[in-house]
């Protein structure tokens, strides 16, 4: 019978997984609410346009927040209630939320609020906590800060709930809102709302402009983003408010767990929209893992409002694991990266009172890093590298003249000592005795070449009194392109944790510093080398075996690790954000084809991750003991089918 191919992975679509927020900036007429309405309507029209789940406007929005003894003139305050019944009916039989602010008397007090309107109402009203006077700020004169349980009150007809104690259900997703000031005190009404449940805050806000003040207004969203495993939506004031005494600059910001979604930077031109796609899968996702406080009771409030973007507004890293950045960014990360690693191995070396060891260099990317590392940690260590650090170049029967020539150089160059012992005597014995014709390159030919290699390391290692320095990348151990109990196997492994274009990384970053200077030209013959595990052979001398055509584009590969283990994602998610972040080079197809290849040999690999042995952790991590549990004898689970 013949099996049928597998339905392809385009079933995945971006409502499913994110939401779509905003912040708007209209202009601002102070104590006009006729003229302010009217260009919120303008913005939130706009929102529904793009498909806008939710959008925040700028703190008392309605009226201006610069209105100083104003905010007491009745005509003003009546103007703003029946403003809030206006913008509700622009809300009915529309797919978009939108959140604004306004002063609002309850009973004899005066409350400084932000209203969730929705669904042809207004669903909610929450008024300002913490409430401002020092410097420019003299809130306490016209308003009462709110901490008391949740109460209502009454616009047009309706009977509004009023507090803070309150959450709002938009596209699915439980958002919380928190007024300026409330963002700027150690005890932020949004830490509750994310331990409540919220996943998205919102924040209409007035901060005025300073020196400097944009930069540590950024890292406080981005920080309490990050502190609330959440996303943060801050809409600022613009600059048509008063300038009596302060300058508004309309910065706004969404951030999503400590990363920049999007931004109007102060005293840009335009008033329009900031708008970002919320991945909502991964913030649940992280914050089980961290098993994030929930506390029960709170009210939850249905806006009515579903999902209805096509298409995806947010940058999907092609390279997850080397985002773009600044030269001096990157320059920080792979500078720590190595010093991860070699503090790692120089730890572990005066932890078992070891002064050598031992590592295979075969002229490839990995075991240059590790040779590279293990300088740095004889350096840590204040030892010369050639009385700390051997190397034993062993070819085979499948070597390449160009990788052996390499590393024989490249040991040379850095000052370390070097060995070369050929194995194919030793290969073509153990097959002989196995009934093996010697010529057949078939998986017994090429792991007999990797198990010989890992056994003169460990036999060198116990005659010389040193450790065996593992090489395999994260990359190959998550797919198990190692053999089981040869290149597996070390005392310690230095690369444990680095995925393969973070290796050519390190080693580009490595061959322009003073340390390795001398060897840059190696170096970079080394990088421009086919990567391959060299186990078979066309007799031609060179590189016959290449991995990529083997297993998978690296970049793919690196792609769907990322997505899988460190977000969670679902196979037809990550074919999706794949086809987005590498449009142009790979067809839907391809891509699908490559996913389901990668998914196949990442479950069956566990039973190799589970005796991997110790190494550094720098970022992702398979290790057993560490970041990722999983039975070994799953790989033909439906989980991931």
């Amino acid at each position: 019978m013949e099996t049928p191919s597998p339905e392809p992975l385009y079933d995945y679509q971006p409502r499913d997984g994110y939401l779509r927020i905003a912040t708007a900036c209209p202009e601002v007429a102070v104590a006009d609410v006729e003229t302010n309405l009217q260009r919120i309507d303008d913005l939130y029209h706009k929102a529904v346009q793009r498909d806008v789940s939710l959008v925040t406007f700028p703190e008392l929005s309605v009226t201006g927040y610069t209105l100083g003894d104003l905010v007491n003139q009745n005509q003003l305050l009546d103007q703003a209630k029946q403003g809030l019944s206006l913008l509700a009916s622009a809300t009915e039989q529309q797919p978009t939320a939108m959140v604004v602010g306004l002063p609002l008397q309850v009973g004899n007090r005066l409350y400084n609020c932000a209203a969730m309107i929705a669904d042809g109402r207004v669903q909610g009203i929450v008024p300002k906590t913490n409430l401002p006077t020092y410097n420019e700020f003299y809130e306490d004169r016209w308003y009462d800060g709110w901490d008391g349980p949740n109460t209502s009150v009454q616009i047009g007809d309706s009977t509004v709930p009023f507090g803070t104690d309150m959450l709002f259900e938009v596209g699915g997703t439980a958002c919380g809102i928190e007024i300026c000031e409330d963002l700027w005190v150690a005890d932020s009404p949004s830490i509750k709302l994310a331990a409540k449940g919220a996943l998205v805050i919102v924040n209409p806000s007035a901060s005025p402009e300073q020196v400097d003040k944009a930069s540590y207004r950024n890292n406080l969203v981005r920080m309490q983003s990050a502190k609330l495993v959440g996303a943060y939506a801050y809409a600022g004031c613009h600059t048509s408010e008063s300038t009596a005494e302060i300058v508004m600059g309309g910065h706004q910001l969404i951030y999503e767990n400590g990363h920049l979604l999007a931004e109007r930077q102060p005293f840009s031109d335009d008033a329009d929209l900031r708008i970002a796609d919320i991945d909502i899968d991964i913030l649940q996702h992280d914050r089980r893992k961290q098993h994030a406080a929930s506390i029960a009771g709170t009210l939850l409030i249905h806006t009515g409002v579903e999902r209805q973007q096509v298409g995806l507004i947010r940058r999907i890293d092609r390279n997850p694991f080397l985002p773009d950045e600044s030269a001096a960014e990157r320059f920080t990360r792979l500078e720590t990266t190595l010093q991860i690693q070699a503090s790692g191995l120089a730890a572990r070396m005066r932890a078992t009172h070891q002064n050598r060891l031992v590592l295979g260099l075969s002229g490839g990317l990995d075991s240059t890093l590790a040779l590279l590392v293990a300088i740095r940690a004889a350096d840590i260590m204040h030892v010369q590298p050639a009385d700390m650090i051997d190397t034993l170049t062993m070819p085979g029967p499948a070597s390449s003249e160009g990788t052996q020539t390499n590393a024989q150089l490249l040991a040379k160059l850095l000052g370390v000592n070097n060995q070369v012992i050929p194995i194919n005597g030793m290969v073509a014995a153990e097959l002989a005795a196995l009934g093996h014709d010697g010529l057949t390159q078939d998986i017994t030919y090429e792991n007999a070449q990797a198990r010989a290699r890992t056994n003169l390391l460990f036999n060198y290692g116990n005659r010389n009194h040193a450790i065996v320095l593992g090489t395999g990348d994260l990359s190959e151990i998550a797919i198990g392109w190692c053999t089981y109990n040869a290149d597996q196997q070390s005392h310690y492994n230095v690369n444990a944790s680095i995925p393969k274009t973070v290796v050519k990384a390190l080693v580009e970053h490595a061959a322009v510093q003073p340390r390795f200077v001398v060897a840059a030209n190696v170096l970079d013959d080394i990088l421009h080398t086919i990567v391959s595990p060299e186990l078979t052979t066309d007799g031609s001398g060179g590189i016959s075996q290449s991995t990529d055509e083997v297993v998978g584009p690296i970049e793919l590969r690196e792609f769907y690790l990322q997505h899988l283990v460190r977000s969670g994602e679902s196979p037809s998610k990550i074919h999706y954000l794949a086809t987005q972040a590498m449009e142009g080079d790979y067809s839907s197809e391809t891509i699908d084809s490559w996913l389901r290849s990668f998914i196949r040999r990442f479950a069956f690999a566990q039973f190799k991750r589970e005796n991997m042995p110790n190494g550094p952790k720098v970022g992702t991590s398979l290790s057993p003991r560490g970041d990722w549990r999983m039975p070994p004898d799953l790989y033909n689970t439906a989980l991931w089918q």
